[in-house]
């Protein structure tokens, strides 16, 4: 019994010590309304990194040069104009400065920062994309440029945007397909005389971070990262609070998306695999105001094939079932657990998957979901719980034959050895039974564990409130669930001690372990206390059984040591 405590407390304050450093087709889309607004300020906007692609030195934008460029952009009206565009699931700005949506409100999720109306993800005066034109010997900045715009609906449903100047003596065209049913869009361009002497790139600007509608506004900014997934390879993440001011980091490509995130939401550019791949995505952190970093500044690269680009862009929620319908291993963006990922990402996906099927299945709010799961794993578990508590029985019953041999063998190693497997044989165990004992009990921890992450950025759990609990993503504002939890626990651990020999060490555990977990949990999401202590409370029946086994072995009469 001793063992297997002291081996649970070792291995729960490896979870308590590691989880910090861990984480760290529709209808006809609605007409467009134009109307007279101020430009974007683009000096808000760009915190340009140095990036050199493949053949391409990118060299600082210069401020004079971009007014000429803009001036010189014939097709374009004087004054930028914003273009509204509403689909069934958002709704749209975009600004003729730059061609750039710069603002994003989605329509099904409410701000939760006491604010009314939906949650917006450009932050005021930004932009959500921008675009850079790299040239052999000059790098002409998108961003600056007036385009002119016209509209059309699409055939299945949604709205084509066309954005057209001339910058420099080139003809840019960038054209979006808004879909009316989907947070997808597709994003193309082309330049005129791009790759005539050289290689031609467009650069992306990825946000420097997105507007916080959330209750919890500082948790939301530890979220902030970006995101990249190789064509070959794992997702990579870049997380804002791991970059140091002006540090740079490169994810090399070719690349089938990146994106930028933050705990609920994501801007996603996805494209095919093959020559159309994304070449590179060039981070670098950005300046903080304070401990948490709510900056940075990511450029993705994609080259011109015949003048030409496009992409899909994804901006919106976390919902993972339409991140996994856009294939391309979308729903990794958010890769859990650091160096365990391979083994943490597939585990929390199946918990994913199990509880979406449950809330489908049942009809249930995802509060009575989770005491759904924490009851069913207990019941799983129950058979092998059942014998592995059994098998302390047994050792407990051989306790004194084993003590009497190593009393009488303790200056014959060979002979002791050879006597103890003995005795093992004869109650049908081995060496390794009280290990074997442990492990059912160390079973649900990597269930907790894979939850743990679960909550970090499930927008399904969102603002669910369930009994007192306002919102089940986030702690407890009573602290009443951790409490709970503790108690259970401690309930729990007091009950598996009746008719068992007393023991200092074991008693110590049940008042350690039950403070360890509730400090660990006090702060986390109350849905995951709340799916701990159901389990700590589904484990008493079993408990209070096996205690009543014990009272009657320990009645029944003992075998003698062998002489």
């Amino acid at each position: 019994m001793d063992k297997r405590f002291l081996l649970a407390l070792l291995l729960t304050g490896i979870v308590v010590i590691l989880t910090p450093l861990l984480f760290q087709t529709g209808q006809r889309g609605a007409p467009i309304e134009v109307t007279q607004a101020p430009a974007v300020d683009s000096n808000t906007v760009a915190i340009t990194p140095a990036l050199t692609p493949p053949s391409v030195s990118a060299t600082p934008v210069d401020s004079a040069a971009a007014a000429t460029d803009t001036a010189a952009a014939t097709a374009a009206p004087a004054v930028a104009d914003t273009v509204s565009v509403t689909t069934s699931l958002a709704s749209y700005r975009f600004s003729t400065m730059g061609a750039a949506p710069v603002s994003v409100g989605m329509t099904h999720y409410r701000a939760l920062d006491g604010s009314t109306g939906p949650v917006e993800l450009v932050r005021q005066g930004e932009r959500l994309i921008g675009f850079q034109l790299v040239v052999p010997g000059d790098t002409i900045d998108l961003r600056r440029a007036v385009f002119a715009v016209d509209s059309a609906a699409l055939p299945g449903g949604g709205t084509q945007l066309d954005f057209t100047t001339t910058v420099a003596d080139r003809g840019v065209s960038i054209r979006y397909a808004i879909s009316d049913t989907s947070y997808v869009m597709n994003v193309s361009g082309s330049v005129s005389g791009a790759g005539e002497g050289g290689a031609a790139w467009m650069m992306i600007d990825l946000p420097h971070g997105f507007a916080s509608a959330e209750a919890d506004s500082l948790e939301d900014q530890r979220h902030l990262s970006y995101a990249a997934k190789p064509v070959s390879g794992g997702t990579s993440g870049f997380s804002f609070g791991k970059l140091d001011p002006g540090e740079r980091d490169v994810e090399e490509g070719p690349l089938s998306w990146v994106a930028a995130k933050n705990k609920y939401f994501i801007l996603g550019l996805l494209v095919p695999d093959g020559d159309s791949s994304l070449a590179e995505l060039n981070v670098v952190g950005g300046p903080r105001t304070g401990k948490t970093a709510s900056r940075a500044s990511g450029v993705a690269v994609q080259a011109l094939r015949g003048g030409s680009f496009a992409f899909e862009m994804y901006a919106g929620p976390q919902e993972w079932k339409r991140m996994v319908s856009l294939g391309r291993e979308f729903e990794n963006s958010n890769p859990y657990g650091g160096f365990m990922q391979p083994v943490v990402q597939p585990f929390a996906t199946i918990m994913m998957r199990i509880l979406l099927w449950m809330k489908q299945a049942s009809g249930l709010q995802y509060g009575w979901v989770l005491v759904i799961f924490g009851v069913a794993i207990r019941i799983l578990l129950w058979p092998l719980n059942q014998r592995a508590m059994r098998t302390s029985l047994r050792m407990q019953r051989l306790q004194p034959e084993l003590a009497d041999v190593q009393k009488r063998y303790k200056n014959e190693p060979q002979k002791l050895q050879s006597e103890m497997m003995r005795i093992y044989k004869e109650h049908g165990m081995s060496p390794f039974s009280s290990l074997s004992g442990c492990l059912p009990m160390l079973l649900p921890m990597p269930i907790l564990f894979a939850l743990f992450f679960v909550f970090q950025n499930t927008i399904e759990f969102r603002g669910v409130p369930f009994l007192w609990l306002p919102d089940i993503s986030l702690k407890d504002p009573y602290y009443i669930m951790p409490l709970l939890m503790g108690v259970s626990m401690f309930v729990t651990s007091l009950i598996s001690m009746r008719n068992v020999p007393p023991n200092p060490q074991t008693k110590a555990m049940a008042y350690i372990m039950p403070v360890m977990m509730t400090l660990f949990l006090v702060n986390l999401a109350s849905g995951l206390n709340l799916y701990y202590a159901v389990q700590n409370l589904a484990t008493i029946p079993q408990q209070w059984i096996l205690s009543n086994e014990r009272s009657k072995a320990a009645a029944a009469p003992k075998r003698s040591p062998a002489t």
